[in-house]
């Protein structure tokens, strides 16, 4: 078994430590806290992974889009499983998929990959690329419109309010 340090320096006077005046005061430690950090501890923080001033870039708010994707290219891999999982429909040779009722639905197509078969997709947006590939293999694209809720104007009169606290008497 090798010899640990701290028994190596047993009985020595400065145990490994130098002349005796080292390793005495605070003044062997370089400092407090965060003290050189871009200087004698340079290193060390850049291994811990601290590092002072401004870095990166943060994104405006206004060109940041949350919309779920997905490829024509993903869809047509995707499509035969669709089917077999019961979240698209096949008739002949054209896969119905609507992407709006998913349990995760999907926002836009876009028009990556390659398309081999005829699809017939509901979705709410749609890249002019894809829906141009997905009518040259036979399909074509649904737009998906949500139904826009009617605003009912109901007022409230004095006496309506009168008969509901008789009734509740």
């Amino acid at each position: 078994m090798k010899k640990k340090n701290v028994s190596k320096f047993r009985g020595s006077r400065t145990c490994g430590g130098g002349t005796s005046k080292n390793r005495r005061g605070g003044g062997s430690r370089g400092g407090r806290g965060n003290a050189g950090g871009c200087k004698h501890h340079f290193v060390r923080n850049y291994m811990r992974g601290l590092a002072y001033g401004k870095h990166g870039f943060t994104r405006p708010q206004k060109t940041i889009s949350y919309e779920s994707i997905v490829n024509v290219g993903e869809l047509d891999e995707m499509a035969q499983q669709l089917v077999v999982e019961g979240l698209a429909q096949k008739d002949g040779d054209v896969f119905h998929i609507n992407l709006v009722d998913l349990e995760y639905p999907i926002d836009k197509v876009l028009g990556n990959g390659t398309i081999t078969k005829s699809m017939v997709i509901t979705v709410s947006k749609c890249s002019a690329k894809a829906q141009s590939k997905i009518e040259e293999a036979g399909g074509k694209v649904i737009e998906f419109q949500e139904p826009e809720m009617e605003f009912v104007d109901t007022e409230i009169t004095a006496s309506d309010v009168e008969e509901d606290v008789n009734q509740s008497e």
